[in-house]
């Protein structure tokens, strides 16, 4: 089945608490099947607000961008399966990404390698003590995802084409940063318009400001799912 704008847009409740996060989700309705859950509200109460929402036949994007020992990424793993969620990040080291998709092996959970946060630039990378500029290190970092079997890769748009051609057809290429035309940046420096992410080859893409900040959050989706509609 194709999947439409609506299984493609993911909007990150990047907000601080729980109340905010139940009104913006009652506000957008059924216009908006999935959702990001990162830190801010992962740590006031997150993890079961995901876990209700999962029941409530919403998808999750859990962004906890795992980094550990193989037994501990393993053991994260197993248990955030039993959530229900649709997707969760780990950082791309090889290791770690083995660990994960071994332990996810069997159910519907989408791992994501996270390449390079789309706040970096390239002297933010440099700085990190890499010696990759960040396009070279996505692509890197993409072709030990697809290696490791991870279901996608999170990367800025930019990469995004790129990216397609070492992943492939199947793997999801999940985009944050994505600003509709005439919007604030915010902290992002590597960013693109919705149609244009997916005219590179990103299969999801992650609004969070442009929406939850909206004066109208339900009218702002609804043109950004109709830009994506028009795109695909």
């Amino acid at each position: 089945m194709t999947a439409t704008a609506r299984d493609r847009l993911i909007v990150g409740l990047d907000i601080p608490t729980i109340g905010e996060a139940e009104t913006i989700v009652k506000t957008l309705g059924d216009d908006v099947l999935f959702y990001k859950i990162g830190y801010q509200l992962v740590f006031a109460g997150g993890l079961e607000f995901a876990r209700d929402l999962a029941k409530d036949g919403k998808k999750v994007f859990l962004d906890m961008k795992l980094l550990d020992i193989d037994n501990t990424v393993a053991k994260g793993v197993e248990n955030i399966v039993k959530m229900g969620m649709s997707m969760l990040t780990l950082h791309a080291y090889p290791k770690a990404m083995r660990a994960a998709v071994e332990a996810a092996r069997g159910s519907d959970l989408c791992l994501l390698g996270v390449t390079v946060l789309t706040s970096m630039d390239e002297q933010d990378v440099i700085d990190a003590g890499y010696e990759y500029d960040p396009h070279t290190l996505v692509l890197r970092r993409a072709e030990q995802a697809r290696a490791a079997g991870m279901g996608g890769i999170v990367c800025s748009a930019e990469e995004s084409s790129a990216v397609r051609k070492i992943v492939g057809p199947d793997m999801a290429i999940v985009t944050p940063g994505i600003r509709p035309a005439g919007s604030d940046r915010g902290d992002q420096k590597r960013v693109m318009t919705p149609a244009d992410a997916l005219a590179a080859g990103s299969s999801h893409l992650v609004v969070a400001r442009p929406i939850v900040k909206a004066a109208d959050p339900r009218a702002a989706a609804r043109a950004i799912l109709a830009e994506m509609t028009g795109a695909l």
